[in-house]
């Protein structure tokens, strides 16, 4: 077997530089464990960008997939598949939604819910409808629609003319509504911004949208690649009491626990916005996908990971809290909820900084803006594995306190 650095040699010579991955090639894991080619382990308490939601190589995981890859895997969408129907149903009965429409990501889905916004209104004869208010420092994906919608310029620039999107401050009602005019179809929001910095709705924000976007006629679309499927302690994070009924919720990410898939979760009424013709997907909702999301949310039931990801949550929002007022000369606060959680560094410190160092300590997390370290585990993982991660991160922040102080 090849060594890690010549992995990583061979990925320098072919792989298209559009990233900067560190030096490591992973060949394995095996929950919250992820080893490299020379066998080294490291704890990963980011989990693919919140993706890996049952964790690495789970056996319940792994066998339906196995199973499916040796019955079927596609057929296309000009035929039914059985775990493609049976996904649409108990992702409907989850999240009582109608209708649900399948693709290979979250930005794919929040593609075709910004086709499904202005389809909308074309067919009723309001083809001005074609407006979206979005968020400052959003992110719903990289697709030039998606990345319309997306509120950091850095992502947007030297991508020519964006689609008509205008971008407000996050949690401001009074902003969205002197935003709103005949023109606008949708207004799209994520019930917590991940990417933005793990920041959270403010209380009655998400409502005020609804509300809103009601007087104006609009959709609301609410962006759940990140938070959804349990990561926050409700199936959804828009579930639960004082919570608004979306129009439009679009998924992926933890879904398949690792295998590609998205979702765009529909009420009835808006059934027949993208009649046959109007939008596909050649792989969407393909039978090797859906077994392998049914899969994940039998793990989810059988293990009681949903419950899990608030009361691991919460403990680990202690553990960040404390970590706070330990390292105060390098640390300003902490963010989140459920198992998706940002520890915010003092001007002066970079988060990526931070991370190479951890990584020198075989922990794996990821950033979420510039001073900002995500935690996003695996919803499997353990509270001594919460614990060990905060401990090697305790040892890596109080390294850099002497070097703040001297600045």
């Amino acid at each position: 077997m090849s060594s890690n650095a010549d992995l990583v040699a061979l990925a320098r010579r072919h792989l298209y530089p559009n990233y900067k991955p560190a030096p490591v090639a992973f060949v394995r894991g095996r929950g919250c464990e992820l080893f490299d080619a020379d066998g080294r382990r490291y704890l990963d308490l980011s989990a693919g960008i919140a993706v890996c939601s049952v964790g690495h190589a789970h056996p319940v995981h792994a066998r339906a997939i196995a199973e499916q890859a040796a019955s079927l895997m596609h057929v296309s969408n000009y035929f039914y598949n059985e775990p493609n129907i049976r996904l649409a149903g108990e992702l409907c009965r989850r999240t009582g939604f109608d209708r649900a429409f399948f693709c290979n990501s979250g930005t794919e889905a929040n593609e075709a819910a910004l086709k499904l916004a202005r389809h909308h209104f074309f067919a009723r004869g309001e083809v001005e409808r074609v407006r979206v208010v979005a968020f400052d420092n959003g992110f719903h994906g990289r697709t030039l629609g998606a990345l319309a919608m997306t509120g950091t310029l850095k992502y947007r620039e030297g991508f020519g003319p964006m689609g008509p999107v205008t971008h407000v401050r996050y949690g401001d009602a009074a902003a969205v509504e002197r935003a709103m005019g005949p023109d606008v179809c949708a207004i799209i929001v994520e019930p917590l911004q991940g990417e933005g910095g793990i920041v959270a709705a403010p209380d009655g924000f998400l409502s005020a949208l609804r509300a809103i976007a009601d007087a104006h006629g609009a959709l609301l679309i609410v962006d759940e690649v990140q938070t959804g499927v349990g990561r926050l302690g409700t199936f959804l994070a828009i579930q639960g009491p004082g919570q608004p009924r979306a129009d439009v919720v679009t998924l992926a990410k933890g879904l398949g626990g690792g295998f590609p898939i998205g979702a765009m979760l529909t009420t009835e009424r808006l059934a027949g916005a993208l009649p046959p013709g109007t939008h596909g997907s050649t792989f969407g909702g393909n039978a090797l996908a859906c077994a392998s999301v049914l899969a994940v949310l039998a793990i989810l039931d059988d293990e009681g990971l949903v419950d899990g990801a608030r009361t691991k949550g919460e403990a680990l929002g202690q553990m960040l809290d404390a970590l706070v007022r330990d390292v105060p000369g390098v640390c300003e606060g902490t963010r989140g909820r459920g198992l998706l959680r940002g520890l915010v560094l003092r001007p002066g410190f970079v988060a990526r900084d931070v991370l190479v160092r951890l990584q020198d300590s075989r922990v794996l997390l990821t950033a979420a803006g510039e001073r900002v370290l995500r935690f996003a585990p695996a919803l499997v993982v353990t509270p001594a594995e919460l614990e060990e991660g905060v401990r090697t991160l305790r040892a890596s922040l109080s390294q850099l306190v002497p070097a703040a102080a001297t600045a």
